[in-house]
């Protein structure tokens, strides 16, 4: 599709500024235009007379190019001194350009703001690499990019698709780029520019729907980390079958939670502690450093869960890891990012 007819499909976060500062951008603009005209008008000022029949001075350029520039012409008055004509390039123009600005500036943006955004979308997929794409933004969709927000992800490198209009206007006042429409479509998934993404969240309210999703988005994407959530234990295989990396299944970690709580209610505010990136503790994964290679995990400095070699992850007393090899990568916990950044 071209980037025109994709307006209202594909929505990229606006920069927010005050009106003085749009306005001063707008008049910046219209004097590097002014000075561009006099510039020319400069250079082949042999060119041009004025009604005295004298040679182009500056100022004549100046004023030529004023008046020309501002749509004014020429009437039945014409200053023809030095000082009236100063007088009509700092005060008569500037006050025809805050007419034109307070009487069609709201005109003029309306209809230019399709082609902007075009443009906006144009330089967007053009640019847009590693992001993370996030299909589905309810509960569970809401949850994931807070999470990766508090990790440390920038808005700008997070694209929602989802197909209810009034979620994705929430997703956008966050400065997420949205994508409305069904992630099931292969087009729709491009869009979001899913075959360059470097992960891929899907939270999706059906696990059939998950299942088409997942199929889709590896189809396009083979390289990226594709996580995905099921209801149902039983649809696990078929999640990993269609090429998810990870699957949580909400309805058991639900469930597992809830039994924990009549028992030991303090495990699981630990455990809600360590899934919350912004407060607390947190569960992070980190490269091994050089002299940690050869040590024991249960030794270092960091509290370590467990180590992933080679595409698998084992706990932290399993003897395969008793001691950590180059290219391991170990998950620990670690303080979060606002406790830290008080320390």
């Amino acid at each position: 599709m071209p980037d025109h007819a994709l307006v209202g499909v594909v929505r990229i976060p606006e920069t927010e500024s005050s009106p003085v500062t749009a306005i001063s951008r707008r008049v910046l603009y219209a004097l590097i235009a002014l000075f561009a005209g006099v510039l020319v008008v400069y250079v082949d000022r042999d060119g041009y007379r004025d009604a005295q029949g004298s040679s182009m001075s500056f100022l004549d350029c100046l004023y030529y190019a004023t008046v020309s520039l501002s749509t004014t012409g020429y009437g039945d008055i014409t200053p023809i001194s030095p000082g009236a004509r100063l007088v009509n390039v700092l005060v008569i123009t500037p006050l025809r350009v805050l007419f034109l600005i307070l009487l069609v500036g709201t005109t003029l943006a309306v209809l230019t703001e399709r082609s902007r955004q075009a443009f906006k979308i144009q330089r967007w997929r053009s640019n847009v690499r590693n992001h993370t794409v996030v299909v589905g933004f309810g509960t569970k969709g809401k949850t994931a990019v807070s999470a990766l927000m508090a990790d440390g992800v920038k808005p700008a490198e997070i694209v929602v698709v989802d197909s209810n209009a009034s979620v994705l206007e929430s997703a956008a006042a966050r400065g997420l780029v949205t994508v409305r429409g069904d992630a099931t479509r292969s087009d729709v998934l491009r869009l979001a520019g899913t075959q360059h993404a470097s992960a891929i969240v899907i939270a999706a309210n059906r696990d059939d729907t998950a299942v088409l999703v997942t199929l889709t988005a590896r189809e396009l994407n083979s390289k990226a980390k594709i996580v995905t959530s099921v209801r149902e234990a039983e649809n696990t295989h078929l999640m990993r079958q269609s090429g998810a990396d990870s699957v949580v299944v909400s309805s058991e970690t639900a469930g597992r939670l809830l039994g924990l709580a009549t028992i030991t209610p303090t495990v699981v505010e630990m455990i809600e502690d360590l899934l919350t990136p912004d407060a607390g503790l947190a569960i992070a994964e980190r490269e091994v450093d050089r002299d940690e290679q050869g040590a024991s995990p249960q030794h270092l400095r960091d509290m370590v869960l467990g180590v992933l070699r080679d595409d698998h992850l084992y706990r932290v007393d399993e003897p395969e890891v008793d001691a950590i090899e180059e290219g391991d990568r170990l998950l620990y916990v670690r303080r979060s990012n606002s406790e830290s950044a008080r320390d």
